[in-house]
């Protein structure tokens, strides 16, 4: 890894702010003061230092988010607010992206990293990484209508559901609630697939993915690093066909 990459990611500022504590002389690696940029280093077995103060590199970043309504899952957008946004410049120096997506409108648990590998597994589809959301409704759903979601529905163009989860939740004051587990990704799959069992969702929260669930202290916009359980949970669970709540 070049010399300045590694300074810029671990919060030493721009390529041009390390460039120029470079020329000052202030960078050592192994003892030997280096001034060139482009030298090429490996963390794990150089020791550098800066100002006498050793480098503690970090190559990934891994956060949870409690996305609110009203910002969009992506990196960058020239009109509206982004997930990425929301993020203090320590992390944004890691360039994390968001993994997967929700509706502008949907909110809830939300990974970010720059791990693209991590990414990968949990959205591959062979990997069948069970995502569970909190479903709100207008009006009564039914057993039958449950049922048809686990079994797979029609969700336009001839597209079947995989096998899903639907637990109907206890009715309160007037507003009908669905735990509902896929195992898919597709355009507005939770919304489409309550459409195809006539019911229109009126609200819809992510609350787990994996192993992983969302942190009941974040707040909506709230963020915080994935602690160490989370992250294996993440990287190490094979999940099935067949989700379960």
């Amino acid at each position: 890894m070049r010399l300045d990459k590694l300074l810029s990611h671990s919060g030493y500022g721009s390529r041009k702010d390390v460039k120029k504590m470079l020329k000052n002389g202030a960078v050592r690696v192994d003892d030997r003061i280096v001034k060139d940029a482009k030298e090429q280093v490996d963390p794990d077995s150089h020791e550098v230092t800066v100002y006498g103060e050793p480098v503690n590199y970090q190559e990934f970043i891994y956060l949870m988010m409690n996305k609110p309504q009203g910002v969009l899952s992506a990196t960058e957008d020239s009109r509206q607010q982004t997930v990425v946004d929301l993020l203090d410049p320590e992390f944004l120096r890691f360039e994390p992206f968001p993994v997967g997506r929700l509706d502008k409108d949907t909110e809830g648990l939300l990974i970010l990293t720059n791990d693209g590998q991590l990414s990968h597994q949990l959205l591959s589809p062979k990997k069948h990484v069970p995502k569970t959301y909190e479903v709100h409704v207008e009006k009564p759903i039914g057993q039958a209508a449950a049922e048809q979601l686990e079994k797979g529905v029609d969700i336009g163009e001839g597209y079947v559901t995989k096998p899903a989860k639907a637990v109907i939740q206890k009715n309160e004051n007037g507003c009908y609630r669905l735990l509902l587990t896929i195992t898919e990704g597709k355009f507005h799959q939770v919304k489409r697939m309550l459409k195809a069992v006539d019911h229109e969702v009126i609200y819809l929260k992510r609350l787990k993915m994996g192993d992983v669930e969302l942190d009941p202290e974040l707040l909506p916009g709230e963020y915080r690093e994935l602690n160490e359980c989370e992250l294996a949970a993440l990287k190490n669970k094979r999940h099935s066909d067949h989700p379960s709540v």
